[in-house]
């Protein structure tokens, strides 16, 4: 008869409940964010906070009057509180296998979703037919929904507080239009003619891209007309109808240009300074197999993309 491993003894662990609570509610710095992801209500997360701190005989959170905010104490205890999710989630599901579908949920604008992630997504199927994928999308960088997503992709500088990143792809941004408004110079001439005769396309928060471009040049930016749409994809729709140039990540671009919808109509780049990152600011949700698959499958597009 096998022996029965002794009994762990010592200090008296606490409810993983409590620890569940403790954890979420330090994620999201709100013990209602909490509460909506453990499908419990705010008062029962912030009970269970409170007997892990009375277990405990600390304090792990200061009370803000719209959010929380870990201690010194607090702050210690998250990290290998995480890590032992972790471990427990991998041995868990590599012993007995994934409990139910594998699926993931990826936060992304929709410009890159819409524009440079759907032709590819065949690939990534292909290779995991058992993975369901579900999209959050979203468009202001600065109002991301509150949805709990495995892989967050933004468009920016890669600061985010709260947030490690990694960038995933950044290209120059290029000038395209309809192949009906081409100018036959490429060059400088060309481009402060197509400006005279036809609107720019602005992307709203990145107005400042047509200045980059002509100011440098010793071409006039119009001081009237134009038009602003709120994402990447408005707006290069919005050329391919016809109405004006667009400056645009050429990442964004490449399929308008392989179907010949639009067509570059300058030879010159506005130079990277932004680019789409992934984030990453939850360990246990970083650690599951199916978003380290993903994630190195965005990794290798990105790659090939660049390297084009």
């Amino acid at each position: 008869m096998a022996d029965t491993p002794p009994p762990i003894t010592g200090y008296k662990l606490p409810p993983l409940a409590w620890l569940r609570a403790f954890e979420a509610a330090a994620r999201h710095s709100s013990f209602t964010a909490a509460a909506e992801e453990l499908n419990l209500t705010q008062a029962a997360v912030s009970h269970q906070v409170r007997s892990l701190e009375k277990h405990l005989g600390v304090v792990l959170f200061e009370r803000l009057p719209r959010s929380l905010r870990l201690t010194e104490i607090g702050s210690a205890y998250l990290p290998p509180l995480r890590r032992s999710f972790s471990e427990l989630a991998a041995a868990t599901t590599g012993l007995f296998g994934s409990t139910g579908r594998r699926s993931l949920t990826i936060r992304a604008p929709v410009s890159f979703v819409g524009l440079w992630l759907a032709q590819r997504l065949t690939n990534f199927q292909n290779r995991h037919p058992d993975i369901a994928l579900r999209f959050a999308s979203s468009v202001w960088t600065r109002s991301q929904s509150d949805e709990v997503a495995d892989i967050d992709i933004r468009f920016g500088d890669g600061i985010w507080p709260g947030h490690s990143s990694e960038l995933l792809i950044k290209t120059p941004s290029v000038v395209l239009c309809h192949p009906d408004l081409k100018p036959a110079d490429p060059g400088r001439d060309g481009l402060a003619e197509l400006v005279r005769r036809a609107p720019l396309i602005h992307v709203s928060d990145y107005e400042d891209l047509w200045q980059m471009l002509l100011v440098p040049l010793g071409i006039d930016l119009p001081q009237k007309g134009g038009i602003s749409v709120d994402t990447n994809m408005g707006a290069v729709e919005m050329a391919a109808a016809g109405i004006g140039p667009v400056i645009a990540p050429q990442h964004l671009a490449e399929q308008s240009l392989a179907s010949g919808r639009l067509v570059r109509c300058f030879d010159g780049f506005v130079p990277a300074d932004q680019g789409h990152y992934i984030l990453t600011a939850d360990e246990r949700r970083r650690a599951s197999p199916e978003t380290q698959l993903f994630r190195r499958w965005l990794l290798e597009e990105a790659a090939t993309t660049m390297a084009q």
